[in-house]
């Protein structure tokens, strides 16, 4: 096939050079808008930071200005390409309908981001149990939110399933009950046992006076004479008073002749004639 006819000065000057300038206009209006969206959203995050706007706010808000910065600017690159935007925006309007009905978990993803931001359960760095998941929050996009675990394992959570369900905050109060129960033999002293508990809560500091921690009797079991025992201490502290706590008993038990029963059970024989 020959190309030549092709290739005439005139079309050169008619077709391939205007096209070769459109497209590197809209190659640099594409790369220069999305540097300039990036920088505009990175701008605003410091404004409102220091306008000590809401960590999770700020974050969902900046997700928000650079994805529409950015639709603006694919709208500008190719309408320098000869695409008619006007006309390609009234036929995203009237595929609307379908885009949206295929597209309903993003939305509901999206709608619930927003719910979240408004009405906010939680904040970033609170620890909640939310979709099944437990972990610290670390940010609220768009469409889903992200957390750490303990073990520094990172979970990205549909934001949907976390707003369509129960959200326990475990860092929303500034003070936390610790619930334990240790059981006694029945042969032990009762009142002994509840003096080594309650001495245990005077030895560590972090332990709160007020609400003042309880030592009650919660049952006779099987095995055991069950007493609940109810620190309060602060939310941050909650998990080493818990561990320290429960030694430092155990180690009072022992050194008091207070045991922790094993299951048993009692086997009557009897001759019969």
């Amino acid at each position: 096939m020959d190309f030549e006819q092709y290739l005439k000065p005139e079309m050169i000057q008619t077709y391939l050079i205007p096209w070769g300038i459109r497209l590197t206009t809209a190659l640099v209006i594409f790369v220069v808008g999305r540097i300039v969206a990036k920088v505009m959203a990175r701008f605003a995050e410091r404004v409102m930071r220091r306008a000590s706007l809401d960590e999770m706010l700020t974050a969902f808000l900046r997700n928000i200005l650079y994805t529409v910065l950015l639709v603006v600017v694919i709208i500008a690159a190719l309408d320098q390409l000869g695409v008619q935007t006007t006309s390609l925006l009234a036929i995203f309007g009237a595929a609307g309908l379908a885009i949206g009905l295929a597209l309903k978990d993003s939305l509901a993803n999206f709608s619930s981001g927003v719910m979240l931001v408004i009405f906010r359960p939680f904040k970033v760095g609170d620890f909640i149990e939310a979709a099944g998941q437990a972990g610290v929050i670390e940010e609220v996009r768009i469409f889903s939110t992200l957390m750490k675990t303990g073990d520094n394992r990172e979970i990205i959570i549909p934001n949907s399933h976390i707003y369509s369900g129960p959200i326990i905050n475990v860092s929303a109060r500034p003070t936390r009950r610790i619930d334990m129960v240790f059981g006694i033999s029945y042969d032990d002293d009762i009142r002994k046992a509840k003096q080594l508990i309650e001495a245990a809560f005077a030895a560590d500091d972090r332990i709160l006076k007020d609400p003042a921690p309880a030592v009650a009797m919660a049952e006779l079991a099987d095995n055991s004479v069950n007493f609940n025992v109810r620190p309060w201490v602060k939310t941050a502290d909650y998990w080493t008073v818990r561990s320290d706590l429960m030694e430092r008993i155990k180690l009072s038990f022992d050194e008091n002749g207070i045991t922790f029963p094993y299951p048993q059970l009692d086997v009557y024989m009897r001759n019969v004639a």
